[in-house]
């Protein structure tokens, strides 16, 4: 039986095939095997440069897919079709099977949805579990069910890369290009957004005492989508609002219609007469304004190296629990010049990437 979101992925394959599943699926002894669990669909901005940084790992390191190990992956698409808990709690129960399965030596989550369905559950078994792009807090997670230590020495079966959202410095970069005297944050009722509202507010917290920050912060949760259009409305209206950051990327509408980030940015560029910071440079790349952002590709990349230590020997829970390491300075100069902002050239030339789009 065919399952859309299930990927074996081959040897030096470009466009990955959607092949069917079953248990009778045969592959070498010899070779060990690693299962991939994404949260999103096949394809998602943040997914899938996450996807593409393991398999840059692997390559870098000389693991080939297909010539030492497998790689299968399952596409929960929790973001824009599965994304009710009990459609999300589904998901992860598919996973699981789909793991129990394919018998891999290292399963890799990728974002909370994941984790939380898939890495959680499999706490404490002979499994390493990698994780990626986390914006809850690991201890949050032990707190449901313990998994680590600490996260230096997390002790057991899980490690993995945080998603830190550098939001200080973001802040710092954004107000040396453009003058602003409050930031808004937004975010809204779904987990990430909850996360992401815990996550700033722990950074900003953290960050005081250090050099101040250029300018007020304003946090704000947006419930739906009509919500967010009147939010937008009212940021434009603002004398004081300088900027914000697009942390709201699933809303429903009045009819539960879901609207996602390849729906809430389009809008944003459009309507939007201030600019506008994203969690990671995917979204820079769609027409956000830009700054500093997570790098995604660097964060799976990260990721993948640990996944790479493990199938050489090492023990997972003696491999640290780090912070996403690498942020980008990505600008979007086709979005500054609508709004009519100068980005001076040294800050240019000091950006990773430069759209125009």
């Amino acid at each position: 039986m065919k399952n859309k979101w299930f990927t074996i992925i081959p040897a030096m394959a470009v466009v990955v095939s959607i092949l069917a599943f079953s248990a009778d699926l045969s592959f070498a002894k010899d070779k060990k095997r690693v299962f991939i669990v994404h949260s999103y669909g096949e394809g998602h901005i943040c997914g899938q440069p996450q996807h593409d940084g393991i398999l840059k790992a692997f390559e870098e390191s000389g693991w080939g897919v297909g010539r030492d190990f497998d790689l299968a992956a399952y596409y929960m698409a929790t973001k824009k079709i599965n994304n009710t808990p009990e459609l999300i709690a589904e998901q992860g129960r598919i996973a699981l099977e789909k793991i129990a399965q394919f018998k891999p030596d290292v399963v890799l989550v990728l974002d909370d949805n994941a984790f939380h369905t898939v890495g959680l559950p499999l706490a404490g078994t002979s499994t390493a579990i990698v994780f990626s792009g986390l914006n809850v807090q690991p201890e949050d997670y032990n707190r449901m069910k313990p998994f680590m230590k600490n996260r230096l020495h997390p002790g057991g079966n899980i490690t993995g890369v945080y998603e830190k959202l550098h939001i200080c410095n973001a802040i710092k970069v954004l107000a040396s290009v453009h003058e602003i005297k409050k930031f808004l944050v937004l975010d809204d009722l779904s987990p990430t957004g909850k996360a992401i509202a815990k996550q700033v507010a722990l950074e900003l917290n953290a960050d005081q005492g250090r050099d101040p920050l250029p300018c007020e912060i304003e946090q704000a949760t947006i419930h739906s989508w009509e919500e967010y259009r009147e939010m937008i409305a009212n940021i434009n209206n603002s004398d004081e609002i300088g900027a914000f950051y697009l942390g709201a990327l699933l809303l429903k509408d009045s009819s539960g219609n879901s609207h996602t980030a390849a729906e809430i940015i389009p809008y944003t560029i459009k309507h939007a007469n201030k600019p506008a910071m994203g969690p990671n440079y995917a979204f820079i790349k769609l027409g956000l304004f830009g700054g500093l952002s997570v790098d995604f590709y660097a964060m799976g990349k990260q990721a993948g190296m640990k996944v790479v230590q493990i199938l050489a020997g090492a023990d997972p829970g003696s491999l640290s629990i780090d912070d996403a390491k690498k942020v980008a300075l990505v600008f979007n100069l086709t979005r500054a010049e609508k709004l009519s902002i100068d980005i001076p050239s040294d800050i240019l030339l000091a950006a990773d990437e430069v759209f125009r789009k």
